[in-house]
């Protein structure tokens, strides 16, 4: 039919020509019926593929809703990124068409690389921090820890005020200075060499060193501007056994105490000694002299520091870890519930030698019994449970428990009336034992 058609269209005028051609070939190729049925495929194929070139092309059918809706949906979940163009890239008119469609190209390549690395560094990046002389005053208390210098202060205080000598105003005021001074060079060369390890802790990572609010040398410049006159303070003014309990006690801190925080357990123990070591400064003076008063009052101090401590580090169990220190509460958990109760219930003890080494009244023990009692209490309720709840409990009580205990102390002490009147009367029978003996 094709074929017919092709001869119409063509004319009858070519059909006598083509006919001679089509014999001649025949005649000369020998025609088959499948040579003729190629050339039939070729001029179908060639026919179809001019009518394609002046096609219009075909509108899509219309579509059911339901698949309406689906294409909707998968239109919608492709998510498309709109990058910024680069400020960098010059316009198009200013080049060629062709570099200037490169230069897109490779400043999209380049932005697409250099877009997360400049996220995560608006996050990660350094700054520099400028120091002000407004914030100077508070970064300076932060760093010498001035809440727990406080403390220290407040107990050489009390051991001063428990010796049984007179009050002396001059000399209570340079030894609480130079006692002040000591433990602030102490804190802030703590807090240099612990820069590392404190910005692993939630409890430690506002430091002013881990967060860049003064420099290193400056912290140190400021640790010996404290311990130097401290010292000085302490040896001159006061007398030279003070001087040197303030020096022991800041090596003993810095030198021991913190590096073994890393190392041993027995850190514990250790820092137990610096913290007892103040009320004998206090004590030695105004005595000049290292008495049984003066280890009682740094007894009391020592044991004191296990249920407060214990109790503290028992909630930052997740913190110490992740810092590096080796405490109780992270690796040995059951000494430091034991640990902790032993040393609430020698408190009960130690306030019980206090009127036997004639530093107090016997009201002292009965008085104080009832705290002691209660701290014991929460120290056995901490051993028991072994939860967070406890060892808070304890850790707060231990806030005000020592302050009270000092106070009753105090308030107890016996007189110095009273002692040179027992120290007369102690002369007074034995001379006249030696009169009775003398012929």
């Amino acid at each position: 039919g094709l074929f017919v058609w092709h001869l119409k269209n063509t004319g009858v005028r070519q059909i006598p020509c083509q006919f001679v051609h089509l014999c001649r070939v025949a005649n000369d190729r020998l025609i088959t019926f499948q040579y003729f049925n190629f050339l039939k495929r070729m001029y179908v194929t060639q026919y179809n593929k001019d009518l394609s070139q002046r096609a219009k092309p075909k509108s899509d059918s219309v579509a059911s809703p339901f698949r309406e809706l689906q294409h909707l949906d998968q239109e919608k979940k492709i998510i498309h990124k709109i990058r910024p163009v680069s400020p960098v890239l010059q316009p198009l008119s200013e080049t060629s068409s062709g570099n200037g469609l490169r230069e897109m190209k490779s400043a999209a390549e380049t932005e697409d690389s250099i877009t997360p690395v400049r996220a995560e560094s608006k996050d990660r990046q350094w700054k520099e921090m400028k120091l002000r002389l407004d914030d100077l005053p508070g970064i300076l208390a932060r760093l010498s820890k001035i809440k727990l210098t406080a403390l220290v202060v407040s107990t050489a205080s009390a051991g001063f005020a428990m010796a049984p000598v007179p009050f002396d105003l001059t000399c209570f005021l340079l030894a609480s200075l130079g006692t002040g001074l000591a433990s602030c060079a102490a804190n802030s060369i703590n807090q240099f060499f612990e820069v590392p390890f404190d910005s692993n802790m939630n409890r430690t990572k506002n430091r002013p060193l881990v967060r860049g609010q003064i420099s290193p040398l400056l912290a140190v410049c400021f640790a010996a501007s404290c311990g130097v006159p401290g010292i000085a303070l302490l040896t001159l003014g006061v007398n030279p056994l003070t001087g040197a309990l303030g020096a022991f006690n800041i090596f003993l801190y810095t030198c021991c105490y913190t590096p073994m925080k890393r190392m041993s357990i027995a850190n514990t123990w250790v820092g137990a000694v610096v913290g007892a070591i103040p009320p004998v400064m206090g004590w030695t003076a105004a005595t000049g002299s290292l008495d049984a008063g003066a280890l009682l009052l740094g007894g009391i101090l020592y044991s004191w520091q296990f249920p407060h401590f214990n109790a503290l580090s028992w909630g930052l169990r997740e913190d110490y870890s992740r810092g590096g220190y080796c405490m109780m509460s992270v690796t040995h958990p059951g000494l430091c519930r034991r640990v902790a109760l032993r040393h609430c219930l020698a408190l009960i003890g130690l306030s019980t030698v206090a009127p036997v080494l004639d530093i107090t009244t016997w009201t002292f023990p009965i008085i104080s019994l009832p705290i002691n009692l209660y701290i014991s209490y929460l120290g056995f309720r901490f051993y028991r449970d072994a939860d967070r709840s406890s060892s808070r409990k304890l850790f707060f009580c231990s806030l005000w428990h020592l302050p009270m205990l000092l106070l009753v102390m105090f308030t107890c002490k016996k007189s110095v009336l009273e002692k040179e009147e027992k120290g007369d009367l102690l002369s007074g029978n034995h001379g006249r034992a030696m009169e009775i003996r003398l012929p």
